[in-house]
């Protein structure tokens, strides 16, 4: 049986702050976790969204690609879709749909939203690929493409964490999107509007994996760096 309330994430936002951007985990391994979900790959390469088991990543023009069994990626999170609907939304912006979704949860436990419908003046992003030596989060995620649709139907793929999980995963909320034609989405940046069905799915696990096969990793010292200030300077 599928553990619905276990958010599976591989890696943390924390290890990719100095650039340890290697791909430690297959899409294989990742869809043995969940048939949900969002990521990177291995250099930051494109945004991920998953759904229903198939997994597309947005590369950096903006295209998007179905990735393959052995695509590697140094941070996802993944969980088996058991979403309850929620409420449905009219003309919210991200700021506003954040705020309504926090009153009518608990801001202590994860969750994931999946929103469906029609979003407004959204603005995405995906980063290019780089390749070792890799340089820092920052540094790589200012080679990044912006896209934009002034309408567009599609699917809002979300976790939020709470805050005391800052660092290990974005506290609070982490859009992705992809559209329905499959030919637009990435990391959302914000939107206008967004008007459709809001579905939740609640979470009391969080399986944490690590890549101890990852000597980059093993041996990295994270003490100098301020993590939290640099995954938010490029989550935003």
């Amino acid at each position: 049986m599928a553990k619905t309330h276990t958010l599976y994430q591989h890696g943390t936002l924390a290890l990719l702050v100095p650039g340890l951007l290697d791909g430690t985990i297959t899409m294989r391994e990742l869809l043995e976790h969940g048939d949900t979900g969002i990521g990177t790959g291995e250099g930051l390469d494109g945004e991920l969204v998953i759904l229903d088991g198939v997994p597309y990543q947005v590369d950096s023009n903006g295209d998007v690609n179905v990735v393959k069994d052995d695509f590697t990626l140094p941070f996802a999170n993944s969980h088996f879709a058991e979403y309850r609907r929620l409420t449905d939304i009219e003309k919210l912006s991200q700021s506003e749909l954040d705020k309504k979704i926090l009153s009518m949860t608990s801001n202590n436990t994860f969750f994931s939203l999946k929103v469906h419908g029609t979003f407004t003046n959204i603005k995405t992003r995906a980063v290019k690929k780089s390749h070792k030596p890799y340089a820092t989060l920052g540094k790589t995620a200012e080679n990044q493409s912006i896209f934009l649709k002034e309408s567009v139907e599609g699917t809002l793929l979300s976790y939020y964490s709470p805050q005391i999980f800052d660092g290990a995963a974005v506290g609070g909320f982490h859009h992705h999107f992809l559209s329905d034609d499959h030919n637009f989405g990435g990391h959302v940046l914000g939107f206008g509007g967004a008007t459709g069905r809001v579905e939740i799915q609640q979470f009391d696990t969080l399986e944490q994996h690590l890549p101890i096969n990852n000597k980059d990793y093993m041996n990295y010292d994270f003490s100098d760096w301020d993590i939290l200030g640099e995954i938010h300077n490029a989550e935003n």
